[in-house]
């Protein structure tokens, strides 16, 4: 889009007070089938794929709120993944609109034209002393492994976000977690990274509610009770945790399975609750082992639950390694990767 026009475009969203924004995406093509058992809203829905959720997300957040932008890379047209296909017909360019190729000037022309996300959005709260937000800024942006992405489209960065007081991190795991989890996002007055797994953009399918509705943020769901291991995922990975509980099944290993869904602020009770029932947990992510959130789960859970603890925290992830391209089988946390540990923990 023109310089004029940006210009123009960030004085009205710098005049409309309060105003939510929620950049565009990225990156490369996605896969993979899930059905999900989790809650959405309301009754029964029409079957959809995750990227036709996040779609339906938006038109009803621009339909409901005049104050409402999308804005990013491509996003103008309906996105690399489509996401935003017919936005800009509907609402007019005026709302939603293409920026230059710059990461860096989406993000400060979201919050204001200030900084960044890390050293401004999540600040803005603190500094003004509760006087002030972001507006409801919302970050969309694909994540995670998608079959051939290499070292710079495979990557799962949330743990740098989950870093960064002031900033919330979401997951959806199905496209009807990210119908309603994406609303509640962008309805939150504080800034949110919300991820979305490009490996079940396409793929993934399952009944989503047509109507405006929202899921609750830093609330983990028990999608699977079980009583001899906790297993605690997020995202893609969820379908992969499913696969291994259920061959656990076969050899008489019940697991309980929960999706953390936020993870920051995240949902420490309802983990806790689990793991004091099984004695032993196990976390799974994409991102590297080392500095993954997992490690921050592992730490939090080892404070809480010591002295119920039959086992060591257990962590199947990527490796400490970028991205590999032709060896991404070897990089993943795949079904048997946690089958094995699942069976390690549950006979130490």
């Amino acid at each position: 889009m023109a310089t004029r026009a940006l210009r123009e475009a960030a004085s009205r969203a710098a005049s409309a007070t309060g105003s939510r924004r929620f950049s565009g995406e990225s990156a490369a093509a996605a896969a993979l089938a899930e059905r999900s058992d989790g809650a959405g809203g309301g009754g029964g829905g029409k079957a959809v794929n995750l990227f036709t959720a996040v779609n339906q997300a938006l038109h009803i957040a621009l339909d409901t709120d005049p104050r409402a932008y999308v804005f990013g890379e491509d996003v103008g047209f309906g996105g690399v993944f489509r996401c935003t296909t017919g936005l800009a017909d509907r609402f007019g360019k005026n709302r939603v609109f293409n920026t230059p190729l710059c990461e860096q000037g989406i993000a400060g022309f979201a919050i204001g034209l200030a900084a960044m996300i890390v050293n401004e959005a999540a600040k803005f709260r603190y500094r003004s002393g509760n006087e002030f937000n972001c507006g409801g800024l919302t970050i969309r942006t694909p994540y995670g492994a998608v079959g051939h992405g290499g070292h710079y489209h495979s990557q799962s960065p949330e743990a740098f976000f989950c870093h960064v007081p002031g900033l919330k991190v979401v997951i959806p795991r199905s496209p009807r977690e990210a119908k309603g989890l994406l609303l509640a996002s962008i309805r939150d007055p504080n800034p949110v990274v919300f991820f979305e797994p490009k490996w079940l953009y396409r793929l993934a399918v399952e009944e989503v509610p047509e109507e405006d509705y929202m899921l609750p943020l830093s609330e983990a769901e028990v999608i699977r009770k079980g009583s001899d291991i906790t297993l605690i995922g997020w995202g893609a990975q969820l379908a992969v945790l499913k696969e291994a509980c259920e061959d656990a099944a076969k050899d008489g290993i019940s697991c309980e399975l929960i999706d953390l869904r936020t993870l920051i602020p995240w949902d420490k009770e309802t983990v806790e609750a689990s793991v004091k029932k099984t004695g032993k947990l196990l976390v799974s992510h994409e991102a590297p082992i080392t500095g993954g959130f997992g490690a921050e789960i592992a730490a939090s859970i080892a404070e809480r639950c010591f002295q119920r603890l039959e086992a060591p925290v257990a962590r199947v992830c990527g490796l400490d390694t970028p991205f590999p391209l032709v060896y991404e089988p070897f990089y993943m946390p795949t079904k048997n990767k946690v089958l094995d540990a699942i069976k390690a923990t549950v006979n130490y």
